[in-house]
């Protein structure tokens, strides 16, 4: 989480929303990424969907299984899904998203039991230091 919350950093610099992400396996990153929307003009270049695309590129096949995301706010629903189509084991992340999280605080789409995949999930790791990152981004914005 600490890698993740390093890159949700040098998001804040480049004035894009403060989301950090990193995809590991077998305790090594395989990839990871920031919130890119701004700078690609992009409203899905979210930190979680640009890590799993560079991991699926690195790993060479488009399931992730036996591996970790780690991401510092709850996942909105097209990240969600992208977990679930990639097949990723496991969700880590940090602060709970009451407007758009989707394991949990909206809706519970990762874990719904309607799908065929169900990653494990762990909500509210460094939730303060994730949490506060964001809260001052956007008070600085207003």
């Amino acid at each position: 989480m600490e890698a993740a919350l390093r890159l949700a950093r040098v998001a804040a610099v480049r004035e894009e929303v403060p989301v950090g992400a990193v995809v590991c396996r077998d305790g090594d990153i395989l990839a990871e990424a920031h919130n890119e929307t701004i700078l690609r003009n992009d409203a899905t270049a979210h930190a979680e969907l640009l890590a799993i695309q560079r991991a699926i590129e690195k790993v060479g096949e488009s399931r992730l299984t036996r591996s970790t995301l780690y991401v510092t706010l709850e996942p909105c629903t097209q990240c969600a899904g992208a977990i679930i189509l990639s097949k990723i084991e496991r969700v880590v992340f940090g602060a709970w998203d009451p407007r758009a999280g989707m394991a949990g605080s909206v809706h519970d789409l990762l874990r719904h039991p309607r799908l065929n995949h169900r990653p494990e999930v762990v909500g509210g790791v460094m939730e303060d230091e994730c949490g506060a990152l964001l809260k001052r981004f956007f008070l600085a914005r207003r």
